[in-house]
C-alpha cells in the first residue's frame, strides 16, 4: 500500500569507481573533470539516482519495482562528500499511486529531481520500441559519435549483458552499499539503479565516446528483473541536438531478459559531447 506520508533519508555521496582518468567515463574523475570546469569528480547520475531507491521503496512499496516509473532530471552535479537529503512525498496533485522525489545537497540545492508512480507512466506510449533486438559484437573500429552524422531513427547495435547473482551482489557493494534481501538475497533483483544505467554501456558498444554526463531518464519497469541470467538491450536513436556547446542523443531502449521478456522501457538523454569551458570564464 503506497504511503500518505512524506519519507526522508540522508546520504553521504561517495565516488563509486577508481579516481583515475584510465576508466571508461573519466567525468567521473578529478583531473578530467577539473579540465571541464568542475570542482572535482561527478558521481555517476544513476548510481545517485539509485541511492533514492530505499526511500522510495518505503513510499511506494515493493510493487514499484516490477510495474512502476521514473522520470529523472538530473540538474546539478553529485560530487564525493555532498550530503543528500531524499525526500519522497505523495503527488497529491495527481493521485495516490505518484511521488515526487528531491535530492537535495547540504547547500539546498536540488541536484536530481524526479517523479515516480506505480503502474504504466502517462508517457509510456512515446517511447519507441526498437526493431533490432538480436544481439551481435561491437562495430570495429567503433565510429565517433558526432552530431553532424548522428544516424537519428536508425536501431544501435544490440548487446548482450550476462549479469550474475555474485555480479548483482558486487553492484550493491560498491555502487549502492545497502544489505536490503530484495538486492544481495537468495534470489536478487536487480537494482532499479543499474537497470538505467545500462543505455551508456550501449552506447559505448556501438560508438567510441570519450566521456559522458548523463542528464535525464524516463524509466518504465514492466516486469520482475532478476539477476542470474544473460540480458539484452537494445535501443533507438530518437534525437541529437545541441545546447550551450554540449552534444546531446536521445535514445529509446528496451531492456530483455533471457527468455525475451521486455523488463524495462527507458529513454535516456545524456551529453555525448562536453563542452569545454570558455578562456576566462
Amino acid at each position: 500500500m503506497p504511503s500518505s506520508r512524506a519519507v526522508e533519508r540522508t546520504v553521504e555521496a561517495f565516488l563509486d569507481n577508481e579516481d583515475s582518468e584510465d576508466i571508461v567515463n573519466p567525468i567521473h574523475a578529478t583531473e578530467f573533470a577539473r579540465r571541464y570546469g568542475f570542482r572535482g569528480p561527478l558521481v555517476g547520475g544513476v548510481t545517485v539516482w539509485g541511492w533514492a531507491t530505499p526511500a522510495i521503496l518505503e513510499a511506494a512499496g515493493d510493487a514499484w519495482l516490477s510495474r512502476g516509473w521514473s522520470e529523472i532530471a538530473f540538474r546539478q552535479p553529485v560530487y564525493p562528500g555532498d550530503l543528500l537529503k531524499v525526500r519522497v512525498r505523495p503527488d497529491a496533485e495527481r493521485d495516490e499511486r505518484v511521488f515526487a522525489v528531491t535530492m537535495t545537497n547540504q547547500d539546498g540545492v536540488d541536484c536530481v529531481v524526479a517523479t515516480v508512480g506505480l503502474g504504466d507512466a502517462p508517457w509510456l506510449v512515446e517511447l519507441r520500441t526498437p526493431g533490432r533486438l538480436d544481439p551481435a559484437p561491437s562495430p570495429d573500429p567503433l565510429p565517433e559519435l558526432a552530431l553532424a552524422t548522428a544516424p537519428v531513427g536508425d536501431d544501435l547495435v544490440p548487446m548482450s549483458l550476462p549479469m550474475t547473482v555474485e555480479d548483482a551482489r558486487a553492484y550493491i557493494r560498491q555502487s549502492q552499499r545497502t544489505d536490503d534481501a530484495r538486492f544481495v538475497g537468495d534470489a536478487p533483483r536487480l537494482h532499479p539503479g543499474w537497470i538505467a544505467g545500462r543505455v551508456e554501456d550501449l552506447l559505448r558498444h556501438n560508438y567510441a565516446i570519450p566521456a559522458s554526463m548523463h542528464t535525464r531518464s524516463r524509466v518504465q519497469h514492466v516486469a520482475p528483473a532478476m539477476a542470474g541470467q544473460t540480458l539484452t538491450v537494445a535501443a533507438k536513436f530518437i534525437e541529437a541536438y545541441e545546447r550551450k556547446g554540449h552534444h546531446f542523443g536521445v535514445f529509446d531502449c528496451l531492456v530483455l531478459a533471457e527468455d525475451g521478456t521486455q523488463l524495462a522501457h527507458m529513454r535516456h538523454t545524456t551529453i555525448f559531447r562536453i563542452a569545454l569551458p570558455s578562456i576566462g570564464s
